[in-house]
């Protein structure tokens, strides 16, 4: 059986850990805050920014919501991010997607300062990450690689996998992974054989929202397979883009769903908005 990569048992450390620094800067009069942006009325959404709100409020971290009707527009968006830009009291920016279809939301990641952007969306920050500049990196990824990092899992010269190419997790996990001298491939819809790239695969990271579409004997024996998806079933159930319960019996490391890497994201956050903070203080 597989060793569990437990994210929510690193994440309470890790807001362990941000909390002391947090009270360190208040000592000192700097109040670490956190502006979250949300236009219209996902549910999805809603229990994200609620979640995230309650993470802030454990770790001492100020939270302040900003909440517009669908029909806001784009324009008004943007005078919104820049007007947070300006605002010394805010240290980290946040624009909740999905976004309504009007409002072009690289534009408006474009828009916020790159200096406060703890979801490392603005292209600066991507860029930066590609070439290995200090940088907000993506919280998913980020997440990602603390888990790697917290349990000892060899990343050089090991073969890794992403199943997905989206702009959140995909895209940036490359070049993490790529920065841990790993040998990267990425699936995607049009990949060819698609069983036979991950059976090679030492490290495996799905981030696909397809339900259960890992299968136990697509994955090499004592793989790292780590899993980003979160899929609500007929049932109501939340299963991820792996199958547990079969999986688990071939790889080495295994992410649950819950628990795994959804708790991680939050607590980068929280390292992201705590580190704009200092670097904005110049602490």
């Amino acid at each position: 059986m597989s060793e569990i990569l437990d994210g929510k048992a690193l994440a309470k450390k890790v807001r362990k850990e941000l909390k002391i620094e947090v009270e360190r800067l208040k000592e000192k009069h700097i109040y670490p805050t956190l502006a979250v942006i949300m236009v219209g009325d996902d549910s999805g959404s809603q229990v994200y920014v609620r979640n995230k709100s309650r993470a802030c409020e454990k770790a001492g971290i100020e939270f302040e919501e900003y909440l517009y009707d669908a029909d806001i527009t784009e324009q008004e968006l943007l005078e919104t991010i820049d007007v947070l830009n300006k605002d010394k009291n805010i240290h980290g920016i946040l624009l909740q997607s999905p976004v309504p279809k009007h409002i072009n939301i690289n534009k408006a990641f474009r828009r916020i300062s790159p200096e406060k952007d703890v979801d490392g969306f603005n292209p600066i920050n991507v860029g930066n990450l590609c070439i290995g500049e200090d940088c907000f990196i993506s919280c998913t990824p980020y997440g990602i690689i603390k888990l790697l990092e917290e349990y000892n899992i060899e990343t050089e010269g090991k073969e890794a996998v992403i199943l997905g190419r989206s702009n959140i997790v995909g895209k940036p996990m490359i070049q993490c992974l790529l920065n841990k001298n790993c040998t990267v491939t990425v699936c995607h819809s049009k990949t060819k054989d698609i069983d036979k790239v991950i059976s090679k695969a030492d490290i495996v990271i799905s981030a696909i929202g397809k339900p259960k579409f890992v299968k136990k004997e697509m994955v090499k024996p004592g793989a790292t397979v780590i899993d980003v998806g979160i899929n609500r079933l007929e049932d109501g159930t939340i299963v991820g883009d792996v199958d547990y319960e079969e999986v688990s019996k071939v790889a080495g490391y295994i992410t649950p769903v819950p628990g795994g890497v959804g708790p991680m994201t939050i607590a980068m956050l929280l390292n992201n908005v705590v580190k704009a903070t200092k670097d904005i203080n110049k602490q």
